[in-house]
């Protein structure tokens, strides 16, 4: 019988999505589930971009330039000197989500064998990508009672040899909700100079900081033009992730030039997608600052209700929609498992992301949760509440 590849074994279970087997047994029971699993928002997307694919005038749904609209190429250019970073259209590629422009980027600057420096944890989905790409994941570790800050440069330096080819961070992380400082930005921009490698900023969550904080990009340190790859995208920005749009920047030509050849490998990004994406630029500031205090607030209720519990320790993230709880139990996989099948109050339940899955190692993590909150403040206070209950009884 024909057996299926290496690479397809070793492909990586998301760790946001394998338990939904469990989450739908549990629906078909009855139970109601508050899902702090996803980062699905709740929020509305912006009705400038509804309202720009209802009032459409196409006769033909055709292809788009394999870059993307002009269009909006040069609309986002406008968006990014919003923020203090400077490209032109020619400097940006649309993709089909961030998860493309992630894709081309590793097909782009790897070659099989290849190795990429992350901090962990890490978006899962970067491990999936690397296994894609035949490259290898290398972690740098940081730690929850350090708030997941920026390791020390010299254990990144300790990481790096031939085959390394880049450093990549998401800012404000996902799961953790770490928003990288503007220093801790200025040190790997000079790492990344000094050892000439790329540096590759995942910045999908740029608008959420919190508490004060200022984003600050990879693209607006100076001296790293043949350096810097961003990847962005509209899924969280906008409350848009069924849109897949997403783009990749970078004033390095050679590799706009390269990554080029993978989207005209793939055609283009979607039509229709692209056109509520270009809209989506016009929403007032008030979109944001509206988003912003909400998910701020969500944010407080949940790292407050989490504190509150017995044995949970909890970081307190400065950005994105995520952070990290450690639980008082051995096996948090086994924990949201149970969540699903075995409990219920009420007939509510919880379902959780196992953080097991944001770390390359097979023993890290085990007893630690990613929570996005996605959820209204009461909705998420009757979540926290049943997670306690839930760890009493799971404990007794």
């Amino acid at each position: 019988m024909p057996i299926v590849s290496h690479k397809g074994k070793t492909m990586p279970e998301s760790p946001i999505r394998k338990l939904v087997p469990f989450a739908e047994k549990a629906a078909k029971e009855g139970k109601h589930i508050y899902h702090l699993n996803i980062g699905q928002p709740d929020i509305k997307t912006p009705i400038e971009a509804m309202e720009a694919v209802r009032n459409h005038k196409l006769d033909v749904l055709a292809y788009s330039h394999s870059a993307g609209f002009e269009s909006f190429r040069t609309k986002l250019a406008a968006y990014y000197a919003k923020h203090n970073i400077a490209v032109s259209s020619n400097d940006i590629l649309v993709t089909t989500g961030g998860s493309e422009a992630l894709i081309f980027t590793m097909g782009s600057i790897t070659d099989p064998g290849d190795e990429i420096i992350v901090p962990e944890p890490f978006y899962a989905n970067y491990y999936s990508f690397s296994t894609q790409s035949t490259i290898k994941v290398v972690p740098v570790i940081s730690k929850i009672e350090t708030g997941f800050a920026l390791p020390s440069i010299s254990e990144f330096e300790k990481l790096i040899t031939k085959k390394t080819k880049a450093i990549l961070i998401c800012n404000p992380g996902n799961p953790t909700g770490y928003l990288y400082s503007k220093e801790e930005i200025k040190q790997l921009s000079q790492l990344a100079i000094k050892y000439d490698l790329f540096l590759i900023s995942d910045e999908v969550y740029r608008e959420f900081v919190y508490d004060k904080s200022e984003h600050y990009s990879i693209l607006q340190e100076k001296g790293m033009e043949d350096h810097a790859i961003i990847v962005d995208s509209v899924s969280k920005r906008y409350s848009m992730c069924g849109a897949r749009i997403g783009c990749l920047v970078s004033k390095n030509k050679s590799v706009i030039e390269t990554a080029m050849k993978f989207a005209q490998a793939r055609l283009s990004p979607p039509t229709f997608a692209q056109i509520a994406s270009e809209a989506a630029l016009e929403a007032p500031e008030s979109y944001y600052t509206e988003t912003i205090a909400k998910y701020k607030s969500r944010r407080d209720t949940l790292v407050e209700g989490l504190k509150k519990i017995p044995g949970v320790k909890v970081a307190m993230p400065k950005g994105a929609f995520y952070c990290i709880a450690e639980l008082p139990v051995k096996d948090a996989d086994h924990f949201a498992k149970w969540l699903l099948d075995k409990f219920d109050l009420d007939n509510q339940t919880v379902m959780l992301a196992p953080a097991a899955g944001f770390y390359s190692g097979p023993d890290k993590g085990k007893n630690q949760v990613r929570i996005a909150y996605v959820l209204n403040r009461r909705d998420l206070s009757k979540a926290i509440e049943i997670l306690r209950i839930a760890l009493e009884k799971y404990n007794d």
